[in-house]
């Protein structure tokens, strides 16, 4: 398998965020898309928004399930945000609660997220106010 950097703008990536019912119109150039293939189609893709300090994880989607795509993508993004030295990576979920738990992701509060997180578009009108929020601290 093999994970890349590809563009906002892939048509194959975007369908397959788009089929697993996550947002697509928000996704710009300031949102790095990578994108696991096997057998050169995408089967996989992550997206992370970030700043200096802080990441927010974009576009989690799996052409199936129980493949371990969901893993590899998760532990590739944490690395490549490592290298990046950020601090702590968010996301939003309404369905993916328990898969983020088991990465040690923990529940917060929406009010405690730094701004950067705040002002994203995911967090400020994309997703619906009932998302939960949760966070991994890296370092």
């Amino acid at each position: 398998m093999n994970i890349s950097a590809v563009s906002e703008k892939d048509s194959e990536v975007l369908a397959l965020i788009n089929k697993t019912a996550l947002p697509i119109h928000d996704i710009s150039d300031n949102v790095e898309l990578f994108a696991i293939k096997e057998n050169e189609q995408v089967v996989g893709t992550i997206g992370m928004e970030r700043n200096e300090r802080f990441a927010l994880l974009r576009s989690l989607s799996e052409k199936q399930r129980g493949k371990g795509y969901g893993d590899t993508l998760v532990r590739f993004l944490e690395d490549k945000a490592k290298q990046k030295r950020i601090e702590t990576i968010y996301l939003l979920t309404t369905t993916a609660e328990a898969f983020f738990s088991k990465k040690g992701y923990v529940t917060i509060q929406r009010s405690d997220v730094p701004e950067f997180i705040r002002l994203t578009s995911e967090f400020s009108s994309t997703c619906p106010s009932t998302a939960i929020v949760m966070k991994k601290d890296l370092q």
